[in-house]
């Protein structure tokens, strides 16, 4: 249950984009998102509490900026995949939020029909392909997914997210070096926030400057200061441009910081409280509504509006949870496997 992304991307019969200069539809569509997306992950933080929401639940708070800069910097044709904190990157790509929060309740009408939960949700709709549990596995299939574009002859390309803690993973060297060998159009991007789990970078690797593993395969590589969306939009674009021509990947370090914990059951008794709040004064929602103040792009009161418009989404989407069945039992058998007629093996 997903909206098809057939609209023009925000900005899109504007000039090209300067480091000093975004279109007005481009910074009202990054606010939106964003706030959507905040406003979405601290109500599912407050539906969890309650015991509605049940099992993992990884929020996305903090990160926002990583998936709205990501798209306004992409194509309605490109595809998505990342990890399982993975809520805010649909939402950012259309996906309804009526579909996202029915299938953190795990109910019928939900993005994978309930069967999926918090951390497996899909939307083909929007070339979403999807949450992925296991940590790094999406890494290969952010690689695969690249391969078939090529080999298909098109020119879209592969956005692949993951955490810090993937990073140590061999699956991510085995596709870093098939991506480079191949010339893969592929954009993998590290949301480094800090944290894999409640271990820091700093204690499980040697390596705390993560872009730099890139360049062991010269695979271009960049950190990228991530709680500036201009600065996500910026190097992505970056990114698509080389993929685009045929000069493969690139290895994107988002710096980013989650402001609660790991998952809804993590008390973060590994970082303080005044570090949070620095991040906090770099907050990538209030940085682009001050941007859009200052710039006269929007007043106060248009701004109000949308956060009104964010508030009557958000409850509009609990009340379609609520409401919505569970699956049928005979649904677990379903989307399983898919049917087809070989002849060799009709013989």
């Amino acid at each position: 249950m997903a909206s098809v992304k057939e609209k023009k991307k925000p900005g899109d019969d504007s000039p090209t984009a300067t480091k000093t200069q975004h279109p007005r539809e481009r910074y009202l569509y990054w606010y939106e998102s964003m706030q959507l997306q905040r406003k979405f992950e601290e109500k599912a933080g407050q539906l969890y509490g309650q015991q509605k929401i049940r099992g993992f639940c990884h929020l996305y708070i903090g990160q926002e900026a990583c998936s709205s800069g990501s798209y306004t910097a992409l194509t309605k044709d490109d595809k998505w995949i990342t990890a399982y904190r993975d809520h805010g990157i649909p939402l950012a790509l259309g996906t309804d939020p009526k579909a996202v929060m029915a299938e953190l309740y795990a109910k019928q009408t939900g993005s994978s029909k309930g069967k999926g939960g918090s951390m497996h949700i899909f939307d083909k709709e929007v070339n979403f392909m999807g949450g992925h549990g296991i940590v790094g596995a999406q890494i290969p299939l952010g690689a695969g997914i690249a391969l078939a574009e090529k080999y298909n002859k098109t020119q879209n390309l592969c956005i692949c997210f993951f955490g810090d803690g993937a990073v140590r993973q061999g699956a991510l060297h085995e596709a870093f070096n098939m991506a480079m060998l191949w010339k893969l159009p592929v954009i993998f991007v590290v949301e480094n926030n800090g944290y894999a789990m409640g271990t820091s970078v700093a204690r499980t690797s040697n390596v705390t400057e993560l872009y730099t593993i890139g360049e062991a395969y010269d695979m271009p590589s960049e950190p990228v200061d991530a709680m500036s969306v201009e600065a996500v939009h910026e190097a992505v674009s970056r990114a698509a441009e080389r993929a685009r021509a045929g000069e493969g990947p690139t290895f994107l370090e988002f710096r980013t910081y989650r402001y609660r914990g790991h998952s809804m059951s993590d008390p973060q008794k590994y970082r303080t409280k005044d570090e949070v709040e620095q991040y906090k004064q770099r907050d990538p929602v209030e940085q682009v509504r001050a941007k859009i103040l200052e710039l006269g792009l929007a007043t106060e009161e248009e701004l109000g509006a949308i956060d009104k418009k964010i508030k009557a989404q958000i409850d509009e989407s609990v009340k379609f949870a609520e409401e919505s069945p569970y699956p049928e039992p005979e649904e677990a058998f379903k989307d399983v496997y898919v049917q087809k007629d070989y002849p060799f093996l009709m013989e």
